[in-house]
């Protein structure tokens, strides 16, 4: 299957959350067109069917990112690219962090947050959507060198109430096990298997 995506921390977190598939990332020459819908999965079609029209294989892509409450949803599908185009992880988090400072209810700055995943899965029997959430809430001193984006400051509830630690402080298999990418993907594999 081919991963509608170049982003290298996508492809080997998806082929560890789906272990025995031949995930491949999108040929160089294949140009995807801009991400120009409103929700996580009219992006993930987007890119599916474009990667489908290039390449006529079975493909998958997703489309991720954090909602947190007290921005009214934001960034959204603007995830990637909340602080400008071409912003870094760092300059996303900072912005997200500088806005939640701004409008939060809360002392500390926190706010209530979930990570969204759209799978989309195009095939010979056509469209196919899976998606994944997971709940949590943002702080407002970011931790931790695992994972990406918006990790080092997101504390997810299904760790438990005393866990403390941010998604970029599991280890790759406990945020498999938790994350909205694997929430998606454990559908994406029960599809797979039928």
């Amino acid at each position: 299957m081919i991963l509608s995506t170049r982003n290298e921390h996508k492809v080997r977190e998806l082929g560890e959350i789906l272990p025995g598939s031949d995930l491949r990332a999108l040929p160089e020459e294949v140009e995807l067109p801009p991400e120009t819908g409103s929700t996580f999965e009219q992006n993930a079609l987007i890119k599916a069917r474009a990667a489908r029209a290039a390449t006529g294989e079975v493909v998958i892509a997703d489309d991720s990112g954090l909602e947190v409450d007290d921005l009214d949803g934001r960034p959204g599908v603007y995830s990637a690219r909340y602080a400008g185009e071409g912003a870094t992880d760092g300059e996303n988090l900072e912005k997200v962090l500088a806005d939640l400072r701004e409008t939060s209810g809360a002392a500390d700055g926190s706010g209530t947050a979930r990570y969204v995943c759209s799978i989309a899965l195009i095939d010979d029997s056509g469209e196919h959507l899976f998606r994944g959430t997971c709940e949590g809430r943002l702080i407002q001193e970011p931790r931790g060198d695992g994972g990406f984006g918006y990790d080092p400051a997101f504390l997810p509830d299904a760790t438990g109430p005393d866990d403390g630690r941010t998604m970029a402080e599991l280890s790759p298999e406990e945020k498999n096990s938790i994350s909205h990418r694997g929430a998606a993907a454990s559908l994406l594999a029960r599809h797979l298997a039928n």
